[in-house]
C-alpha cells in the first residue's frame, strides 16, 4: 500500500521549506554584514598600528653646528631626546637618523639603533623617509621627533600619532601650543592657525594671524608650532616627490608643502611650553629647567 501525504501536510512541508529558506536567507544577509563590519573594522585596525619615531640629526646646523652632541647635564642632546621618545606609549621603536659619523658613533654608545642617511636630505622630514626605506621592517606611521627637544613630552608624541590613526582624511599630524607674546616676532617660533575641524590652515614665522592695528592682540590665542610630526608611512614616500612650492621656499617651512599640495594635516593642542634648543644660550635655559623638574 503506498503512502501519499495529505495536502494539508505538504502545504506544512512547503511553509517550512519556504520558512527555512527565508531564515537562511537573513542568517545569511546577517553573517555577510558581520563578516562585512568586521573586515572593515579590521582595514582600520591594520591601517596605522605599526608605529616608529624617527630623530633626525645633522651636525652641520647653520645657527648651532654640532649641536646633537651638546651636552646637557653631562649627556649628550641627542641622548636626553631619545631617552623621553622611548618613553611613548604609542613607539613600537625609535631610531637615529643621521648623515655624520661622530653623531651615529655617539648614539651607539648609549644604545641607540642608527639609520645612516645621505647628506642631500634637505630636511627632517626627507631623512625619515630615507631612513624609513633602509628599515627591515615595514611601519604604518613614522613620527619625526626633532633631536633639539630634550624635554619632549612622551605624551605629546602619544597625541600625535592617534590624532593621525583617528583620523583617515589626514596624512599628517602635529602639535601646538599657546604663543608667549615675547615669541610674537622671533622667526625661529613658527606660528599656526588652524580650521573649526582641527586641520591646520598655515604656518608662518611671522605672527599670524596679523591684524590692521599691527599690535599684538592680548585676548587672541595665538599658537606655536611644536616641531613634533607624525606622517602616514604612504605619503611619506611620496613627499620627496612632491615639487617645492613658493609659500614653503619663501617661510622655509617644510609643512606648507603639504598644505599647498592639498593634502590635510591634523593638529592636536597640548599644555606644553616649547623648550627647544635652537642656539648655544638655550642648553643653559634648559639645564636650569631640567634642575627644577628634577630631570637632570
Amino acid at each position: 500500500m503506498g503512502i501519499c501525504s495529505s495536502p494539508s501536510s505538504s502545504f506544512e512541508s512547503s511553509n517550512n521549506g519556504k520558512t527555512w529558506i527565508i531564515h537562511g536567507i537573513v542568517v545569511g544577509v546577517a553573517v555577510t554584514a558581520a563578516v562585512v563590519a568586521h573586515a572593515y573594522l579590521n582595514r582600520f585596525n591594520k591601517i596605522r598600528t605599526r608605529v616608529i619615531g624617527i630623530i633626525p640629526a645633522r651636525f652641520a646646523s647653520s645657527r648651532f653646528p654640532g649641536k646633537p652632541l651638546v651636552l646637557i647635564h653631562g649627556k649628550p642632546m641627542i641622548q636626553r631626546t631619545w631617552e623621553r621618545a622611548k618613553l611613548a606609549a604609542t613607539l613600537d621603536h625609535v631610531v637615529v637618523a643621521t648623515d655624520d659619523e661622530k653623531i651615529a658613533d655617539c648614539c651607539r654608545q648609549f644604545g641607540a639603533d642608527v639609520i645612516m642617511t645621505s647628506e642631500s636630505c634637505q630636511n627632517g622630514t626627507e631623512r625619515c623617509n630615507e631612513a624609513l626605506q633602509k628599515l627591515g621592517k615595514k611601519y604604518d606611521v613614522v613620527v619625526n621627533i626633532q633631536g633639539d627637544e630634550p624635554l619632549i613630552e612622551p605624551e605629546i608624541i602619544d597625541g600625535v600619532v592617534k590624532a593621525l590613526q583617528a583620523d583617515p582624511d589626514a596624512v599628517f599630524s602635529t602639535a601646538v601650543t599657546s604663543l608667549n607674546p615675547e615669541d610674537a616676532h622671533d622667526p625661529n617660533r613658527v606660528k599656526c592657525v588652524v580650521d573649526n575641524r582641527g586641520y591646520a590652515i598655515y604656518f608662518s614665522r611671522g605672527l599670524i594671524p596679523f591684524n590692521k592695528s599691527g599690535k599684538i592682540n592680548q585676548q587672541f590665542p595665538y599658537l606655536l608650532h611644536l616641531g613634533i610630526q607624525s606622517y602616514d608611512a604612504k605619503f611619506l614616500k611620496i613627499y620627496p616627490y612632491l615639487q617645492p612650492t613658493p609659500l614653503q621656499l619663501e617661510e622655509d617651512l617644510e609643512q606648507l608643502k603639504v598644505l599647498e599640495n592639498g593634502y590635510k594635516m591634523k593638529v592636536v593642542k597640548v599644555d606644553h611650553e616649547a623648550h627647544g634648543v635652537d642656539t648655544p644660550e638655550d642648553v643653559q635655559k634648559i639645564e636650569s629647567l631640567m634642575l627644577e623638574r628634577n630631570l637632570a
